[in-house]
């Protein structure tokens, strides 16, 4: 977990954007506005993806290019991890499949917007890396 603390520029920058888009999602479907209890909430979500998706961009081969990689490792994550829990999730509370859907969309900018600033800003490897 050393690379989080080497990497906590990369990591906050992506957390601020996944908050961004969520305040800005949130604001364009018309829901209100979240409490303090659920903000913090969602600040803490969004780092620990955050996290793990610098994690897997410091692990991720460099094989088919950085970019290639930094956006195909968010994809594989959200259509891999993502996707699933929110629709057993949604359909297990009866939510409908709009619902569902745009959840999934709202994590998939969310994700790929975060691979993209930490790509961008660039990660560091942890020593023995």
């Amino acid at each position: 977990m050393i690379y989080i603390f080497i990497n906590i520029w990369p990591i906050a920058a992506a957390t601020f954007l996944g908050l961004t888009i969520g305040f800005v999602w949130l604001r364009l479907s018309g829901s209100p506005l979240p409490g303090r209890r659920v903000f913090a909430g969602a600040l803490l979500a969004e780092f620990w993806l955050a996290s793990i998706l610098a994690g897997a961009l410091i692990l991720a081969p460099s094989q088919a290019g950085a970019w290639v990689m930094a956006l195909g490792s968010a994809l594989v994550i959200w259509i891999g991890f993502v996707v699933p829990v929110l629709w057993v999730t949604f359909s297990a509370y009866g939510m409908g499949a709009s619902r569902t859907l745009s959840a999934s969309l709202h994590w998939l900018f969310v994700m790929v917007g975060q691979a993209a600033v930490i790509h961008g800003i660039g990660l560091s490897q942890p020593p023995g890396a």
